[in-house]
Formats: structure tokens, C-alpha cells, sequence
């Protein structure tokens, strides 16, 4: 008898779960700070970790026009704001994007973002060979004086 069969199988059983383990990503603390009435622009902030190398390249919701991964940091003495292409996920270390540094930007609000309320993101995230895969995140919106640290959030796993 010939062990291809057994081999071909395994083979497959193994791509198949590499191919899985591409989505696997765990969203844990997410909160979206509130808005007041005419504001036009927000943060999304969440603890993202997936299980191999990753990176976060897009992310979208209807409440926004625009939703833009973003990154604050020094500039020469002074804090800037600025769109990125995406951040790096390493295999089981948790990446914060929180106020101050990397976060999803939700721009051009199409309605006030009121504590109690969720909005829903759709998180894009693109492996090491390049397949994507989405995760639907529904965030609760926090208040607009919340502070930048604590728990309440939402964890979803993909």
C-alpha cells in the first residue's frame, strides 16, 4: 500500500489550518470615545492579537465616510497624527492601538456617537502571503471624557 494517500492528506490537513490560522485573531478592550453633536471624527481603540504573523491594513464602518488606520508620535518636539499602512501583528503578542498611538481613525461621522450606542468595524487583516480576511467588530461607544485606559470592551474571536 502506498502511503501518498496518507501524506497528500496530511498535507492538506496542515495548508488547511494554516489557512485558518490566518483569521485567527482576537480583539479584546475595543471602545470607540463618544462624539458631541456636529463633531466629525473619532478613535477607535482595541488590543489586537493573532495567533501567527499578521498585519491590520484597513478598516471600515458605515458610521463613518472615511475610516483610516492611524499612528500619534513625536515629530520634532511636537505630536503628530498621520494615516499608516497598516500595523504589524506578531504571532501572540498583543499590539494596543489606544490614544497616543496607533488607532482606527472613523472620520467624516455620519451620526453622533452617544454612550451606550455600538458601531460596527470591519477589521482587514492580511497574512504573510498576502490572503485577507475581515473580522466584524461590534465596539461600544464610550463617553467623550473616557479615559484612555480601562476595560468594558468587547473581545470577538475570528
Amino acid at each position: 500500500m502506498s502511503r501518498l494517500p496518507v501524506l497528500v492528506a496530511a498535507g492538506l490537513a496542515a495548508l488547511a489550518l494554516h489557512l485558518t490560522a490566518i483569521a485567527q485573531v482576537a480583539v479584546k478592550d475595543a471602545w470607540v470615545r463618544g462624539t458631541v453633536p456636529q463633531q466629525k471624527a473619532s478613535g477607535a481603540f482595541m488590543t489586537l492579537t493573532a495567533e501567527v504573523d499578521a498585519r491590520l491594513v484597513e478598516a471600515r464602518s458605515p458610521v463613518a465616510g472615511v475610516v483610516e488606520i492611524h499612528e500619534m508620535a513625536m515629530d520634532k518636539g511636537v505630536m503628530r497624527m498621520r494615516a499608516v499602512t497598516g500595523v504589524d501583528l506578531p504571532a501572540g503578542r498583543g499590539v494596543s492601538l489606544a490614544p497616543g498611538g496607533f488607532h482606527v481613525m472613523l472620520m467624516d461621522l455620519r451620526q453622533q456617537l452617544k454612550p451606550g450606542d455600538t458601531v460596527p468595524i470591519t477589521l482587514v487583516i492580511e497574512s504573510r502571503d498576502r490572503q485577507r480576511r475581515t473580522i466584524e467588530v461590534e465596539v461600544p461607544v464610550r463617553p467623550v471624557n473616557a479615559p484612555a485606559a480601562g476595560s468594558g470592551g468587547h473581545g470577538h474571536r475570528h
